[in-house]
């Protein structure tokens, strides 16, 4: 089953219960109404019934809007490794490149690439097979040959240079042109 349909069933299971409790009101305002119920019993329980109609119908808005949302930024996602995709194999052969300068093995540097996809020791224990404290081990020899602190430098050493420099930045911004100095973020 696909992670969209598992992160979807808390909600889904909220419009069924608010279905469920709609069609039971509904039937109870049938039922009190042929019995001769008061006025004032038959709103309250269509003001509730009411409610739980805008519940249901809320509630599979929201769904629909999130699976839109999730589409669109599915699309999006898939433009942007479309446009970078030369890029990002530049990036992959540098990666490579440079774990081998720093005689990485090949479980290391494995280790390496999963720690800068933001990848936990757990995840990648899981995905390697092998234990979490294996994989600390890998990531601690790979700080070690590196000489970085850990994986936040990880990432800032192959990230660093792809992005603007902050004059370059504070020139692209708005706010640059509105006379705000380059040294206030």
């Amino acid at each position: 089953m696909s992670d969209d349909v598992r992160n979807n069933r808390p909600t889904l299971a909220a419009i069924a219960m608010f279905a469920l409790v709609m069609v039971l009101i509904g039937w109870d305002l049938f039922v009190d109404y042929g019995e001769g119920a008061s006025l004032w019993h038959l709103a309250f329980e269509s003001f509730i019934f009411l409610v739980a109609v805008a519940g249901v119908v809320l509630m599979w808005l929201q769904l629909d809007r999130t699976r839109t949302d999730l589409v669109e930024a599915r699309v999006e996602a898939e433009q942007w490794k479309k446009e970078s995709s030369e890029l990002i194999q530049g990036l992959g052969v540098a990666i490579k490149r440079q774990f081998e300068r720093w005689q990485l093995t090949k479980a290391e540097a494995e280790v390496g690439l999963f720690l800068l996809k933001g990848l936990s020791h757990k995840e990648i224990a899981e995905i390697r097979e092998t234990s979490e404290r294996t994989v600390r081990e890998q990531s601690r020899a790979l700080y070690r040959k590196s000489s970085l602190a850990g994986r936040s430098s990880l990432s800032a050493f192959f990230l660093e240079d792809l992005l603007l420099p902050h004059s370059e930045r504070a020139e692209s911004t708005p706010a640059s042109s509105e006379g705000k100095p380059e040294n206030q973020s």
